[in-house]
């Protein structure tokens, strides 16, 4: 069964360093999901984030001498925090490996706690490699962020805070998964005292490691991972953790970015308090299950896991909480280039609040109009492109088109008539210092480039649209170029906001 684990958290040693967090009630987010979502608030802790929990209950148990000899750990930010602050209160020596992806707030913040950094890979993998080779050459001690029964029991300290401030039932406990420590020390508690619990772990789609581990019943490795969230960017969960979500996980939602940020933006007007993307997992995962299941006037709770993300990523996340909630309908709409027309078209628009418009003379027949409106829902989006098409103007619908809405928007007015065989593909690479000026290396060929636009906007990649002038016989050559290039790329030469906008 569960190896003690209701015993191991009964006795886990978390309140030296940490504090019982508040369980709060959203009160605008429950309103509009007709349920009652409480939020515990672990962003709240002294280092912003649970992970000091099972840092400290770990290292709490070492003994002077292997105390004396240091510790190691790896991580993406949050348990290295939490390390550090063990190590600080213990006196010890503590070495954190971080990759370079890891926001400059966690990387100063380990510092500001006396640990040493040491900068290494372009994920928490390659990090977690160098962590291991250097605790053995310097015979110190690896505190594992996730695969420990003593991290699980520390962090486990969550479920049973949960059932002592939550006295009435609770229909579900929503839970971000990393590598699965959180989530299975929460499962370990509530599940004993509590099967009719239902625990309901939350990943991005771009890094869904348990769910697909659960599925083929095996811990699976993912080539890559979403970065976005890098709170939970694992490739590979635990082997401990799997056995026990395996027992005692009764599913995992899977969510987007655009989810994510609209959460983040949820949980800041309840409470004014900024979530990392991963903190704010829980609570996008418990919007999209409670719609998915039509749930009505139940009690969940979702963890808010940390809250350490970068100032400069906010722009990214209020781009796009909007279209998370979809509260925003992003079109292409054809009128007549003739006077009189524009004014007919804000008419249709109404009273409808636009976020953004784009528009240039390129035919004397026709203009192509790129508009943002806010709107309450997809239905409301639907109605509105409904009513243009009827009022004779071709409206195309680009909410879900990345490709119109990372780039196009911010070009509309570039076409360029002389342009012969061009071709528009998009790319993403992980975004860190240096990483456009690789890129543009990469594309240093033969081939012209007639439009290139990039935006750093605080995200996880970087995300480039370029076009290039391939003629048809080099057509072989260049997707040989494409196959060889480290990149994820995307063909948008059909796209329809291209035709539109650009081409």
């Amino acid at each position: 069964m569960q190896n003690n684990y209701l015993e191991r958290i009964l006795t886990a040693r978390v309140y030296d360093v940490a504090v019982e967090t508040p369980l709060e009630l959203a009160p605008n987010l429950s309103a509009r999901l007709k349920n009652q979502l409480f939020l515990k608030r672990e962003d709240m802790q002294e280092v912003f984030s649970f992970k000091v929990r099972g840092a400290y209950n770990k290292m709490v148990k070492l003994s002077p001498a292997v105390l004396k000899r240091g510790v190691v750990a790896a991580s993406a930010g949050n348990h290295g925090q939490g390390v550090a602050l063990a190590a600080q209160r213990l006196n010890c020596r503590a070495t954190i490996v971080m990759p370079i992806t890891t926001p400059q707030i966690k990387i100063q913040a380990v510092e500001a706690r006396g640990a040493t950094v040491v900068i290494h890979g372009d994920s928490y993998d390659e990090a977690y490699a160098r962590a291991v080779k250097l605790g053995k050459g310097e015979r110190m001690t690896f505190v594992h962020p996730y695969d420990d029964p003593d991290v699980i029991a520390g962090q486990g300290t969550i479920g049973m805070e949960i059932l002592r401030q939550h006295t009435g039932p609770i229909h579900a406990i929503f839970v971000p998964i990393g590598g699965g420590g959180l989530i299975s020390g929460i499962a370990s508690y509530v599940k004993r005292l509590y099967p009719e619990i239902r625990i309901i772990g939350v990943e991005p789609v771009d890094a869904s490691s348990m769910y697909q581990s659960l599925k083929q019943q095996r811990v699976v490795k993912l080539p890559q991972v979403g970065l976005f969230a890098d709170g939970v960017a694992v490739k590979q969960v635990g082997v401990e953790t799997l056995r026990l979500c395996q027992e005692l996980v009764d599913e995992i939602v899977l969510v987007d970015t655009d989810s994510i940020c609209a959460a983040i933006k949820d949980v800041f007007e309840d409470t004014r308090a900024i979530l990392e993307p991963s903190g704010a997992l829980s609570v996008a995962g418990a919007k999209a299950y409670i719609k998915r299941e039509g749930l009505r006037n139940k009690d969940v709770v979702a963890v808010c896991s940390g809250a350490n993300m970068n100032f400069d990523r906010l722009r990214h996340v209020s781009e796009r909480a909007e279209l998370g909630e979809q509260r925003e309908a992003v079109m292409a709409v054809t009128i007549p280039e003739e006077p009189g027309s524009f004014k007919n078209f804000c008419a249709l628009l109404g009273t409808k609040s636009i976020t953004e418009f784009n528009y240039r003379y390129a035919d004397p027949k026709e203009a192509h109009v790129f508009v943002a409106v806010s709107v309450r829902d997809r239905v409301e989006a639907a109605k509105l492109i409904e009513s243009l098409e009827k009022s004779g103007l071709h409206t195309v619908d680009l909410t879900d088109n990345e490709m119109a809405k990372l780039h196009v928007r911010h070009l509309v007015g570039g076409r360029a008539r002389e342009i012969k065989n061009e071709l528009i593909y998009r790319f993403e690479f992980p975004d860190r210092p240096g990483a456009l000026m690789k890129f543009l290396n990469t594309m240093s060929h033969h081939w012209n480039i007639s439009l290139f636009h990039y935006r750093n906007h605080g995200a996880d990649y970087g995300r480039v649209l370029v076009g290039i002038q391939v003629p048809p016989e080099e057509k072989a050559d260049f997707k040989a170029f494409l196959n060889q290039l480290d990149n994820h790329y995307w063909d948008e030469s059909r796209n329809p906001a291209y035709k539109l906008f650009l081409g």
